[in-house]
Parts: C-alpha cells; structure tokens; sequence
C-alpha cells in the first residue's frame, strides 16, 4: 500500500509540475519581480549593484533574520566550545614559512574583505563576502601560532555595535516616514562611491558582524580541539 500511495503522489506531482510548465512559452522565463526591481531600482535606490538594492532594500527585514540566524548559531557554538579554560595545550607554532605567510596575507586579506564590503552598492560581493574574508584574516593567524589568545571580548562589542548600527538604521528610516531599512542621506551619483544612501553603510555593519561571529566561531572550534583529550 505504502508503494501504491508513494506512485500516486508522484504521478500527481508530474501532472501539477506538467500543468504548471504548460502555462509558459518555451524559453520564457517569467520574471515579473525581477523586471520590475531592475526598472524601478536606479531610481528608487541608486545602488549600481542591484543585488544590494535588493537584499538591503527591498527585502532588507530578510537580511535582517539571516543576521539574526547567524548570530543564534555563533551563540550557540560559543556557548558549547567556549569553556576550554587553562587545561588547552599549546601546540608548537606551525613552523616558520607558515607564520611568515600569514603575516604577509593578514593585512592582505584585511584590504579585500575591506575593499569587497565597501564597494558592495558597486560591484558584486558585499558585507556577507567581505565579513567571510576577514573572518579568515583574523583566524589565520590562530592556525600559524597555535595557543594564541583570541580577543572574544573585543570582537564580542565590535560585533554588538554592528548589529545596532544595523537597527537602528532601519529605526531611524521609520522616524522618518520611510520604510524599515529605506535608503537614507539621499542617493547620490548611480555608480560614485558615496551613492545608494546607508546601504554602503548597512554593509559595513554586515561584514563586520559576519567577520566578527564567524571569527569568534572559528576561534572557539580551534580551542576546543586543543583541550587535551
């Protein structure tokens, strides 16, 4: 019976999926939304990159709730891994290319997540892009000097104040008449990089709350397998 009912709802699915399909011209994608944010963002927003405009304008309150997801599972991994106290081990520094190397990439990829975050409303990447790398700028050094304190407490207010920053933007669009997270401090010349309003300004307080929580992450993973076993 189990096999019977599992061939009727394929079967039903094919028929919707077949119905569905049918409804449109071959080689016609329908892409009302899209043609309709790619029209209307220009001037609404001024972002040159109209995927900023979209995740930090149209549907910023979305961004907001993966920023919010991201920093429930950092807590939560803190929160498990973060008690490795005085029993760590401290392994050997991984040898003298390794920390030449790392000392060379840090201030490098310090400059591209940097550069990557703030021309987000430009070019493609942005705060999320930009947060990962230098989250790998800051957690490479921990890999080249195992044992190597890392400063939780500071990237803990840096990445608070980038969460607020981030509301109270949107609060502040509010108390202005706008929407939640509606461009402020006017649009600029489209393409310049003082253009878009905040978003270039959301942006920087993505990438340094995605930095800072995946940094922090990282750090407290690298801890708990340096406890003895």
């Amino acid at each position: 019976m189990r096999n019977y009912l599992s061939l009727l709802f394929l079967a039903g699915l094919a028929f919707l999926l077949f119905v569905i399909a049918g409804q449109f011209e071959f080689g016609m994608a329908p892409m009302l939304v899209g043609s309709a944010i790619n029209q209307a963002s220009p001037e609404q927003v001024g972002a040159a990159n109209i995927v900023t405009s979209v995740v930090l304008g149209y549907r910023a309150i979305d961004t907001l709730g993966e920023l919010a997801i991201l920093f429930a599972a950092a807590t939560a991994g803190g929160l498990v891994l973060g008690h490795a106290g005085t029993s760590a081990r401290h392994d050997p520094d991984a040898g003298f290319i390794l920390r030449a190397a790392a000392d060379v990439l840090f201030p490098l990829l310090l400059m591209v997540g940097l550069f990557i975050i703030v021309h987000g409303h430009l070019t493609p990447g942005g705060g999320f892009q930009g947060g990962v790398i230098l989250a790998a700028a800051f957690f490479l050094p921990l890999l080249a000097r195992p044992g190597t304190r890392f400063p939780h407490g500071s990237f803990a207010i840096v990445e608070g104040i980038a969460g607020a920053a981030f509301i109270v933007t949107g609060l502040l669009a509010l108390l202005t008449g706008g929407e939640f997270l509606q461009p402020l401090l006017g649009q600029g010349e489209m393409g310049g990089l003082l253009s878009a309003g905040t978003l270039p300004l959301l942006y920087i307080a993505v990438g340094l709350k995605v930095g800072t929580e995946l940094a922090g992450l990282m750090a407290h993973i690298a801890e708990y397998e340096a406890l003895d076993p």
